[in-house]
């Protein structure tokens, strides 16, 4: 089959480094445009376009389908069996839609309907979901909408981020990518409809990572699991933002301190803890305002010498 794909983040490289080594052939490939990253804010081609570049394969960047878009991408493709998008980032067109004699697959990162949008594994995560899993749909003018031809769910996910998420289904979601379009080509491949209650995932925002101590453990944690990488978790201490770039659940046969309020920071038993609403969480590795990450028993030492009292917390995160 000859296919187009469209896509932008590393998950998308994934699902077309696994397309690249089928059988199948990239006609053509569609992504954004070169994007400012890093402290320098250096253009850097998405890993999509950097992948597909070194693979020889032409490249159409677009931040969004215009006639002109569309009139480039058909003259690069040429005809066209189908087309593959992965979290390319903009609504693809009609006229876009139709190129391709068996439409257009896609690679939802959620178990539909649960989670059409934006975000999908931040806000399943966020959510308490278990399991997590992915869905290969057809693509309609209808966001996420379309019938089913394959979804499964992924196990040993109980505690991993959403960038690790997002890692694990870009590669078990390539695979049935292309035994879908492996499917199509045979002509058994056939879809079903969507079942369910249909929830929204949406665009995330900043203040989704903020970290609410008031909220019980499996929640505080989980919303931590769901920010990271991106947008980031975060708290604050003493009207600054502070980072929580790493945190854990302390294992529940080990011994603890009495609950103390909401977001008390503690050093106990050379760990350092932090009080949600019913439990502890184990603080492993911050940032505070203007400082580069470090451990969190480093920073907490740092408070303690600046004079803490031993009977009381460290800090008071809000």
């Amino acid at each position: 089959m000859r296919i187009i794909f469209a896509g932008t983040p590393e998950i998308a490289a994934t699902v077309l480094r696994r397309i690249i080594d089928s059988p199948h052939e990239i006609a053509a490939v569609v992504t954004r445009p070169d994007a400012p990253l890093g402290r320098r804010r250096r253009l850097t081609p998405s890993p999509v376009a950097a992948l597909a570049e070194a693979e020889g394969l032409p490249v159409v960047r677009a931040t969004r389908i215009t006639a002109e878009a569309l009139d480039e991408i058909r003259e690069t493709a040429g005809p066209v069996d189908l087309g593959v998008v992965v979290a390319y980032g903009a609504i693809l067109p009609d006229d876009l839609l139709d190129l391709p004699a068996h439409g257009w697959i896609n690679l939802h990162v959620s178990l539909l309907p649960r989670w059409r949008g934006a975000a999908p594994v931040q806000r399943a995560i966020a959510a308490g979901d278990a399991p997590l899993g992915f869905s290969v749909i057809g693509v309609t003018s209808e966001l996420d909408a379309g019938d089913v031809y394959e979804q499964q769910t992924v196990a040993g996910l109980d505690d991993a981020t959403a960038g690790e998420v997002l890692r694990r289904m870009g590669v078990e979601g390539a695979e049935s990518v292309v035994a879908v379009a492996d499917g199509l080509a045979a002509g058994t491949a056939h879809p079903v409809a969507q079942k369910g209650e249909v929830t929204v995932a949406a665009k995330l925002d900043r203040q989704f990572g903020r970290l609410s101590w008031m909220q019980p453990v499996a929640q505080v944690f989980n919303r931590w699991r769901a920010a990271t990488p991106e947008p980031g978790a975060w708290t604050t201490l003493d009207g600054d933002t502070c980072k929580v770039l790493r945190l854990g659940r302390p294992d529940p046969a080990a011994q603890t301190p009495s609950l103390q309020p909401a977001g008390s920071v503690v050093l106990w038993q050379r760990r350092v803890l932090v009080a949600a609403a019913d439990g502890w969480l184990e603080l492993l590795e911050v940032q505070p305002a203007g400082r580069r990450g470090m451990a969190a028993r480093d920073w907490a030492n740092g408070l303690r010498q600046q004079g803490a009292a031993a009977d009381q917390p460290l800090a008071v995160f809000a």
